[in-house]
């Protein structure tokens, strides 16, 4: 994979100019989970008409998440409330919204990097892939994705605190009018139209294409969006502006470009990031995407490359420094089918293996990868 080191380079000398206090980084380690209590589990109640009514949790000040138990399913009405008080040192209590963020939180890692320290948050599914949501002091939504729902402090994984917030959670199950799940049929010829691979400026193959979207371009976004993907920078000039603003807003910056790959004769349309803030130079799960050069029942379709850096190596084409990929890429497709369909912007799937398909082979900076072959195709959600 061609990512040359003069694309971010300029990006990473920025960091320097965002550490305003210096503190203790954690490590981004995977939260554990605790079970529920007995108290939980013997203050619930249900209704004849499905309603669990009332089920209340007392959610520990630390980095773990806590099962409740409670199994949720596309459709149910959902509403979370908390109270109670966390004891910070040198900031007092501090309620379910959180601490304000602060200069030292635009470069801390929490599981929720939006949201400020200490704040009751939730999510639904333990993979990787899922995006925590901030409760706060009451949050209502509609499940769109299946799954056991958890609730957390949002602190550090090495962190905790003295207290604990109490929640009260009420399920009304979706009955009957749920809509029923999408087919997705994906006709297999249409791969001759996709190319198995993106290319450098140079023309040496790099990753191979292994997703597919069909839906409109308002769709894309917002299922990457949903999903906990970030829109990268474009240039090193619109970096600087971005991080600068980001900071100043007391954000993390997570939106570093990537270089340019090309597939049907031009760069990528779209640059997506998942990351960390900090970590976010050396690893974070990516992906460049292109609007095809064709329709599907009349709806756009985009295609793209995904794959995870965990690190730098030597180009082989210049002995300069690049990313490290992840040699097992089916891994970071499956991540991004994973956070799509979690945020709710995917209605149905497939997986499709062309009749050429790519197993083994070089990125264009010399790394080598392997794969099943298979592309995944999502069908996005109508909004």
């Amino acid at each position: 994979m061609a990512r040359r080191l003069s694309v971010f380079g300029s990006s990473v000398l920025l960091f320097p100019l965002l550490v305003c206090a210096q503190f203790k980084l954690t490590p981004g380690q995977e939260s554990q989970t605790q079970q529920p209590t007995q108290a939980a589990q013997t203050a619930s109640t249900s209704t004849s008409s499905g309603l669990v009514s009332g089920k209340e949790f007392a959610v520990p000040a630390s980095g773990q998440w806590t099962d409740t138990g409670i199994e949720v399913k596309p459709g149910d009405k959902v509403t979370i409330t908390g109270s109670g008080t966390l004891q910070f040192a040198g900031s007092g209590a501090v309620g379910p919204e959180g601490l304000a963020r602060t200069w030292a939180d635009v470069m801390q890692a929490l599981p929720l990097n939006k949201a400020g320290r200490g704040a009751l948050i939730a999510r639904i599914g333990n993979d990787p892939a899922v995006v925590p949501f901030l409760v706060g002091a009451k949050k209502q939504f509609t499940v769109t994705q299946p799954g056991h729902l958890f609730l957390g402090v949002n602190l550090a994984n090495d962190e905790s605190l003295d207290g604990n917030y109490k929640t009260e959670i009420q399920v009304t199950p979706a009955g009957a009018n749920v809509a029923k799940p999408v087919e997705l049929k994906f006709d297999a010829a249409l791969l001759d139209k996709v190319p198995r691979r993106v290319a450098d400026a140079q023309g040496n193959p790099g990753d191979m294409v292994n997703f597919i979207l069909i839906g409109s371009q308002r769709q894309m976004l917002d299922a990457f969006a949903n999903g906990g993907w970030v829109q990268v920078d474009k240039s090193t000039g619109e970096a600087v502006a971005h991080a600068i603003l980001s900071t100043l807003q007391k954000q993390s910056y997570l939106e570093m470009p990537m270089s340019v790959l090309y597939l049907y004769g031009r760069p990528q349309d779209y640059g997506m990031a998942r990351a960390e803030p900090i970590s976010v130079v050396q690893t974070r799960n990516h992906l460049r995407a292109w609007k095809a050069p064709f329709q599907i029942d009349g709806q756009d379709v985009w295609v793209g490359a995904a794959t995870h850096d965990l690190g730098f190596e030597k180009d082989q084409r210049n002995g300069n420094i690049t990313h490290h990929i992840d040699p097992n890429v089916d891994d970071e497709r499956d991540f991004v089918k994973q956070s799509l369909t979690d945020g709710g912007g995917v209605a149905a799937t497939t997986y499709v293996l062309p009749k050429d398909p790519v197993q083994e082979a070089k990125t264009a900076t010399g790394g080598s990868f392997h794969s099943d072959g298979r592309v995944v195709v999502m069908q996005l959600r109508s909004n």
